[in-house]
C-alpha cells in the first residue's frame, strides 16, 4: 500500500478535480501523490445514513432527506457582510424551508424542479426549517456527502471537507484494483486481517461499523508491522557490519567504582552490567538507558567512558545544549580528575583558537574524552581512535545524528540516554533498533518534590511563598507556555510576566528571562547567571525543560499548566529537588475541563515518570509525544500507540517471526513488503546502513 510507483506515485495535480491550485492546498497537509491522498485517513465519522421522508421529520433530527427545489432562490442582504439564500424543498409527503448564510452563489445553483439530497439539523418553529444543509445532486455515481457514514478528514483552512471527500473518491476510482497486497498471506491468515483493497475502501467509506473496525485493524496492524520491520532492519544493519570492539579494563573500572564518594544503586549496577557485557562482546553496542529525572544515568555513562579510555580508545559525549554540555563537562572532569584521563569541551561557542587546539588533540589522540554539542557532528572533528559515543537526552537527537557521530570511528559502541520515561512496549516501537536498559530506582536521600495544582485565586499566596523561598536563599523557576502575548491563545507569556514581576511584584529581587527565540549566547549568559546565583527568579519557556542542574533552585511555578503534556510537566518538575532542600512545584490551572483537572491530580499524586507517561498517553493521545520527528520516523497516520497496544503486540510478534526466516525481506512473497519498508523509511535506513 506504501508503493510509490505506478498509479499510487502519480502527482495529485493530475487527478480529476485537482489542478495546480488545489494541489498546493493539499501539499500543506503533506499530500503530494495519489498514494498520499488515499492514506489521508479520516479523523472521525458522521452518520448521515438515516434517510427520511419530509413527513417523518421531527424537531431536532439530524438526518438526510431527498427533495425537489420547489421555488426560486430568494437572495437578501440584511447588512454588510451577510447574505441569506432561501428556498423551499418538497417531496411527495411534504415541504420544508431551507436557509443558507453567506453562500450567494446558490441563487444561480438551484433551479426549480431539480432533485437533490440534503443533510442537516431540522428545527420546527411555525413550520419545518433546515439551516445551512449539506446538499448534493443525485447522479449515477451515488451520494458522497449524504445518506451514508461520512468521513471527516484532517484539513487546512481553504480545503473543505467536500473537496477532500471528492478528491479521495476520485483517487479510489482511479486506482481501482491496483493496490498491491504487501502483507504475506500467512500473516493475514494468522492475525485474521482483511485484505488491502477492502481496508482502504472501508476506512474511507465504511459499509457499517463492523466493516470500519475490520478496515482499521488491518491498517493499524500494517502501519505498526512496517515500523517494527524497519526498526529490526536498522538493528540488523548494525549487527551485519564488521565486528565491533572488545573492550577490557575491567580491573580499572572496578577500582574507579570503589573510589566513588557514593554507592551505586542496585538499578545502576544492573544497567552497567548490561552495558559492560555489550562492550566486551565484540559486537557493536546500540543501547538505550532510560531513567527518570535524577536516577543517576550520567555516572553509568562515565563508567562506560572509563572502560573505553582504559582500553585504549576515545569517547565522545554529546548533549543537546551548550549549558548541558558544560555541566556534563564539569561533572565528568571532577569524577575523573584522579584517573589521568584528558577531557575537553567543544561547542559552537568555543573560541576559534581554542577550538583549533582541541581539534588537533582529538585527531592526535591527546584528548581521551570530548564533551560537546552538535558541534561534534561537524566534518572537521576527526578522532584518532573513537570507541564509544554517548548521547544525552536521546529524544533531541535522531537516528541520523547518531549515525553521523558513529561514522567518526571504526564501528564504535553507541550508548544513548533519556530522562523521558516511556512504557516498555512503546519504547520497543521508538527504539526498536536499540537494546533497552531501565534505571528504575532513585538514589537514597532524594526528597519528593511536593506538588500542588492551584487556580489564580491563590496568586497572592503563591507570590508570598516565592518571596519566602528567595529570602531563605533559594531560587525559583517560573515557566510560561508562550514567549510573547498571542491573540490566538489565552495564556501568560514569558516576556509579559517577567516585565510585570521585575517592575511591580518583585521589583526588589533579581528577575531574569530566557526563551527559545534568544540567541544561544544570550541564553547561555542568562542561564550562567542563574546557576551562579545572580538571578533569584528565572522566567522561562520550556527551554529549561531538559537537563540543566541548579541545586539551589527549590521552587518550580508553571503558568497555564493545562497547556503542557504530563510528561513535559514531569520534566519541568525535575529541574528542582536536586539538593537536600525541600522542593516544590506549583501548577496554575484555570481550566474547567475535567481532563485538565484529572491531569493535575496525576501530577499531585505521583512522581513516577513511567506512570505519568502512561497517563499522558491515555489522556492526551500520542501526537508527537515521543518526538518521532527527531527520530526520523514518519508520523503514524492511523495507529494510536495507547489504544492499539494489543494490535501492536500482534504486529511485533508477526514481524519478528517473519524476520527470523527472511531478515532482508528478499523472498518472492516478502519482496513487496521489503519495498514498502524501504519506501516509507528510506531516509532512516540509508543513514544507518551507511554507518
Amino acid at each position: 500500500m506504501y508503493q510509490r510507483a505506478g498509479k499510487l506515485g502519480k502527482p495529485l495535480q493530475y487527478l480529476k478535480g485537482v489542478g495546480e491550485a488545489r494541489a498546493a492546498l493539499f501539499q500543506k497537509l503533506g499530500i503530494f501523490t495519489v498514494g498520499d491522498v488515499i492514506t489521508h485517513y479520516p479523523r472521525e465519522y458522521e452518520d448521515r445514513s438515516k434517510l427520511k421522508k419530509l413527513i417523518e421529520l421531527q424537531d431536532g433530527d439530524q438526518c438526510s432527506f431527498e427533495g425537489i427545489i420547489a421555488s426560486k432562490v430568494v437572495l437578501s442582504r440584511p447588512r454588510r457582510g451577510l447574505t441569506i439564500c432561501r428556498t423551499s424543498i418538497r417531496d411527495e409527503t411534504g415541504i420544508i424551508n431551507a436557509t443558507w448564510f453567506n453562500q450567494p452563489y446558490l441563487k444561480d445553483n438551484f433551479k426549480p424542479g431539480e432533485k437533490y439530497l440534503f443533510y442537516g439539523k431540522i428545527t420546527r418553529r411555525r413550520s419545518f426549517e433546515v439551516l445551512n444543509p449539506v446538499y448534493e445532486k443525485i447522479d449515477e455515481s451515488g451520494p458522497v456527502n449524504t445518506c451514508r457514514i461520512i468521513p471527516i478528514y484532517p484539513s487546512t483552512g481553504k480545503l473543505t471537507q467536500n473537496v477532500i471527500r471528492s478528491v479521495i473518491r476520485n483517487a479510489l476510482e482511479y486506482i481501482g484494483d491496483s493496490i498491491e497486497e504487501i502483507l504475506p498471506q500467512w500473516v493475514r491468515d494468522s492475525c485474521s486481517l482483511a485484505d488491502a483493497r477492502y481496508a482502504v475502501k472501508n476506512i474511507h467509506y465504511p459499509e457499517n461499523d463492523e466493516a470500519f473496525l475490520k478496515a482499521r485493524e488491518r491498517l493499524v496492524f500494517e502501519e505498526l508491522f512496517l515500523l517494527q520491520a524497519a526498526l529490526v532492519s536498522l538493528k540488523a544493519a548494525g549487527e551485519n557490519v564488521q565486528s565491533g570492539i572488545c573492550f577490557g579494563a575491567g580491573t580499572e573500572v572496578r577500582r574507579f567504582m570503589e573510589e566513588l564518594p557514593f554507592k551505586l544503586t542496585n538499578a545502576q549496577n544492573r544497567v552497567f552490567s548490561e552495558i559492560e557485557r555489550d562492550m566486551e562482546s565484540g559486537k557493536v553496542m546500540n543501547r538505550l538507558v532510560q531513567g527518570d529525572v535524577g536516577s543517576g544515568k550520567t555516572i553509568v555513562a562515565v563508567l562506560a567512558l572509563v572502560k573505553a579510555v582504559k582500553s585504549g580508545y576515545q569517547g565522545a559525549f554529546m548533549a543537546p545544549t551548550e549549558i548541558l554540555a558544560g555541566q556534563h563537562y564539569i561533572t565528568i572532569s571532577k569524577l575523573l580528575e584522579s584517573m589521568g584521563i584528558r577531557i575537553a569541551l567543544l561547542t559552537g561557542s568555543t573560541a576559534a583558537k581554542e577550538s583549533r587546539r582541541i581539534l588537533e588533540q582529538i585527531g592526535s589522540g591527546d584528548i581521551d574524552i570530548v564533551v560537546g554539542t552538535h558541534a561534534l557532528l561537524e566534518d572537521k572533528v576527526v578522532f584518532s581512535r573513537l570507541g564509544l559515543v554517548v548521547t544525552d537526552e536521546q529524544h533531541r537527537f535522531g537516528v541520523r545524528q547518531r549515525a553521523v557521530l558513529g561514522r567518526k570511528g571504526d564501528n564504535p559502541d553507541i550508548l544513548v540516554m533519556t530522562a523521558t520515561p516511556i512504557p516498555r512496549t512503546l519504547a520497543l516501537i521508538l527504539y526498536g533498533d536499540l537494546d533497552i536498559s531501565i534505571i528504575d530506582e532513585l538514589p537514597p536521600g532524594r526528597k519528593k518534590v511536593l506538588t500542588y495544582a492551584v487556580d489564580s485565586g491563590m496568586r497572592e499566596r503563591i507570590n508570598k511563598f516565592i518571596r519566602k523561598q528567595v529570602n531563605e536563599g533559594r531560587q525559583v523557576y517560573i515557566v510560561c507556555p508562550l514567549v510573547e502575548e498571542s491573540d490566538a491563545v489565552e495564556a501568560r507569556s514569558a516576556s509579559e510576566l517577567s516585565a510585570e514581576l521585575a517592575q511591580k511584584t518583585f521589583s526588589d529581587l533579581k528577575v531574569g528571562l530566557i526563551h527559545g527565540k534568544m540567541k544561544p549566547r544570550e541564553k547561555d549568559d542568562v542561564m550562567s547567571r542563574f546557576v551562579s546565583g545572580d538571578i533569584d527568579i528565572l522566567v522561562s519557556t520550556t527551554v529549561i525543560e531538559v537537563g540543566v542542574n541548579v541545586a539551589n533552585a527549590t521552587l518550580m511555578v508553571v503558568e497555564n499548566a493545562e497547556r503542557f503534556g504530563l510528561s513535559q510537566l514531569h520534566q519541568l518538575r525535575g529541574r528542582v529537588g536536586r539538593s537536600g532542600y525541600q522542593s516544590y512545584c506549583i501548577l496554575f490551572n484555570d481550566s474547567k475541563s475535567e481532563v485538565a483537572k484529572e491531569r493535575m491530580k496525576v501530577m499531585e499524586k505521583t512522581s513516577d515518570g513511567f506512570i505519568i507517561s502512561e497517563k499522558d498517553l491515555e489522556l492526551r493521545g500520542p501526537g508527537d509525544f515521543f518526538g518521532t520527528r527527531q527520530h526520523g520516523i514518519p508520523d503514524l497516520k492511523i495507529a494510536n500507540l495507547y489504544r492499539d497496544t494489543e494490535i501492536l503486540k500482534k504486529a511485533q510478534e508477526a514481524a519478528l517471526k517473519l524476520l527470523e526466516t527472511d531478515r532482508a525481506l528478499e523472498s518472492p512473497e516478502n519482496r513487496p513488503l521489503g519495498q514498502a519498508v524501504r519506501d516509507r523509511f528510506s531516509g532512516v535506513i540509508k543513514s544507518v546502513s551507511m554507518n
